[in-house]
């Protein structure tokens, strides 16, 4: 038996409606939406603006027509972030944050665009102090951009309270959603979030190469474009259109992919994000309470929150005998089927914090839907089973 635990990486399995619905595009439709006027194009483009309605009713959004495609969740920050930022700017992010936030930034640092500060987060929890956050704005800070749960930690930043700070200061508030939404329950209006960039391959259960970038209304007026070509509007003009989504939006769509993104969306819908919420939990509490019961394990840590409620579903460990994470994966894969994820997972400043970088990272479990409590129970056990038999040595 082979039970996957790198969900945090993509999402799998995915719901059999997401196959079924990407094979009906491939067999039955074909067609590239708004660049034609025959019926099986107009039924693509109907079946991706559903895609967008969708997403906007998980997001609790204002206008579905601010639903953004991106390539990927990297992508979506690419645009928020360079599409935002002017010269002399001060971005604030965290020192727990993904590449996917912090090599933009450099790049932008190193081209003498902006600057910007990393805050520290607590080592336990992967957590940023909200007030941390406050007192890094200078007159010149122009976003805070910040990872909601942690793909190392699994630790869940406090998106509301840095959403109030934002407002406070007027400051445009970015949050890479990418370990939590189809996870855990999202409202950009409650949380003052104004651009939420997320992959479709993860919690949404949609397949690689799909992503998004929700942009508040209003903010667009404030967001450049980072590419611009054929949208299948205005095509009398050489000019990128003005209006949403296509601004934003240049070139054939992933229609395949974002059908199949679509009918995960809908699955998580249909069964409501607070339930898969309830179900995670219940994992994540399965997780410690299962580790707990093995008592002192020497050598063995567990990073991040040691609560189900600040927690995504993303565990890392570390076991002193092992000095690279890669034999440990190895060993759990080889001797206990499971599938996990050594390394240092795109995020050195969270491997920095917890003391695992120049021993390589560490192995991450990570959660999804279709994982029951007692696939998470034997992975714990197992964990359990090789720090027995370390000791031993």
């Amino acid at each position: 038996m082979r039970t996957y635990f790198d969900n945090a990486a993509t999402s799998f399995p995915k719901p059999p409606s997401v196959q079924q619905a990407m094979a009906r595009y491939a067999t039955e439709l074909g067609a590239s939406p708004g660049r034609g006027a025959y019926a099986e194009s107009r039924e693509s483009d109907r079946l991706l603006q559903r895609c967008r309605r969708r997403i906007n009713t998980l997001i609790h959004g204002e206008s579905t027509d601010h639903v953004i495609f991106t390539l990927n969740c990297t992508d979506a920050l690419n645009l928020a972030i360079r599409g935002a930022v002017r010269p002399g700017d001060h971005v604030i992010t965290t020192e727990c944050d993904h590449n996917s936030i912090l090599r933009p930034l450099n790049r932008l640092q190193k081209d003498g665009v902006i600057t910007f500060t990393r805050v520290a987060v607590d080592p336990a929890s992967g957590r940023a102090d909200p007030e941390d956050i406050r007192r890094a704005i200078t007159p010149a800070t122009r976003m805070i951009a910040l990872l909601h749960g942690s793909n190392v930690t699994g630790g869940m930043q406090d998106l509301a309270a840095i959403g109030r700070i934002a407002r406070e200061h007027d400051l445009l508030y970015l949050v890479d959603a990418a370990q939590t939404l189809g996870h855990h329950p999202m409202d950009v209006q409650e949380l003052g979030i104004d651009l939420l960039a997320a992959p479709g391959h993860k919690g949404l259960l949609g397949p690689l190469g799909t992503g998004l970038l929700y942009i508040r209304p209003g903010v667009e007026k404030h967001l450049d474009t980072v590419r611009e070509g054929g949208t299948g509007s205005l095509s009398e003009r050489d000019v990128q259109p003005d209006f949403m989504p296509d601004r934003f939006e240049a070139g054939s769509h992933n229609t395949i992919g974002l059908i199949g993104l679509s009918a995960g969306v809908e699955w998580i819908l249909e069964r409501g994000v607070e339930s898969i919420r309830k179900h995670e939990s219940a994992l994540i509490a399965t997780m410690i309470e299962s580790l707990t019961e093995w008592g002192d394990m020497p050598g063995f840590t567990l990073h991040g929150p040691a609560t189900v409620k600040h927690r995504c579903g993303v565990f890392s460990i570390t076991i002193d005998r092992f000095d690279d994470p890669t034999p440990l994966a190895t060993l759990l894969e080889t001797d206990y089927g499971l599938l996990t994820r050594p390394g240092l997972h795109c995020a050195p400043g969270a491997h920095r914090t917890l003391g695992t970088l120049e021993r390589g990272g560490t192995v991450r479990f990570s959660f999804g839907p279709f994982l029951s409590t007692q696939d998470v129970k034997y992975a714990a056990d197992a964990i359990g089973q090789i720090c027995l038999q370390a000791s031993a040595v």
